[in-house]
């Protein structure tokens, strides 16, 4: 059994990224966009109507305020100020999704915030404690999504956070089983066989391909497919095909 989730209301204003409407037919979780790498309220209340309206859990999305680099930029924020700012975003989903007649379900951090949670501690204690800030207004604490062996699980389960673990089906792995950073140009999985087999390898086997093609384990109960890739929504389609297939059941973790 496996989550899909994908990143979801990546656009602003008239400019739009990823195809929600398409998307959101297919994964069963939604990381939302919550306006500081991309998003605009409309488009934060847009895309929570559709995800209720067809049960897909809604996740904040958090990101460094760097709307200009799509949150993919690294960022020195003073761990009260991240802390605040994580708290913000997922306050103002949590608006949208109410409006809708959902929740919050889950904070997931985005780009350049997610790598660096991996390995650093205060980074990931900062993005904790906005979690714990805004349990007050998401019936208790959320849980956070991240990958295995980081920081910010580690950090999350030593204060009771419940935690799931993600893998990615269209990202390069290193050997350590950390993601390959953007700016190689090997980063990106782009053959839709390749990302099919990594998917059903992932979710089926435990195992993955790292960037020299040895094989690492890998412990998921969410895969992501990236929905600013071309073609998502069929690749999309495809992937959870195939998790059928192999005998892998896709259902949301919350």
């Amino acid at each position: 059994m496996i989550d899909l989730n994908a990143d979801l209301g990546e656009g602003f204003g008239r400019w739009s990224l990823t195809d929600d409407e398409a998307l959101l037919s297919v994964v069963t979780s939604a990381n939302v966009a919550c306006g500081f790498h991309a998003g605009d309220p409309s488009t934060m209340r847009r895309v929570c109507a559709l995800a209720a309206e067809r049960g897909v859990r809604i996740g904040a999305q958090v990101s460094y305020r760097d709307l200009a680099g799509f949150g993919r930029r690294a960022m020195d924020v003073p761990p009260e100020e991240l802390a605040d700012e994580i708290a913000y975003q997922i306050g103002a989903l949590q608006v949208f999704a109410r409006a809708a007649g959902s929740r919050v379900s889950y904070v997931k951090p985005h780009g350049a915030l997610y790598n660096r949670v991996v390995h650093d501690n205060e980074q990931a204690e900062a993005v904790v404690s906005g979690v714990l800030r805004s349990g007050a207004i998401c019936d208790g604490p959320l849980p956070l999504l991240g990958l295995p062996g980081s920081r910010l699980l580690a950090v999350a389960e030593g204060v009771g956070l419940p935690v799931v673990t993600e893998a990615f089906a269209d990202r390069a792995y290193t050997w350590a089983g950390t993601l390959v950073p953007r700016r190689d140009p090997e980063a990106v999985v782009h053959d839709p066989e390749a990302v099919i087999a990594r998917a059903v390898g992932i979710a089926r086997d435990g195992t993955v391909a790292a960037l020299g093609g040895e094989p690492i384990a890998v412990r998921a109960r969410s895969l992501c497919v990236h929905g600013d890739t071309p073609g998502a929504a069929q690749l999309a389609w495809r992937v959870r095909g195939a998790l059928a297939s192999a005998g892998v059941r896709v259902e949301a973790f919350t």
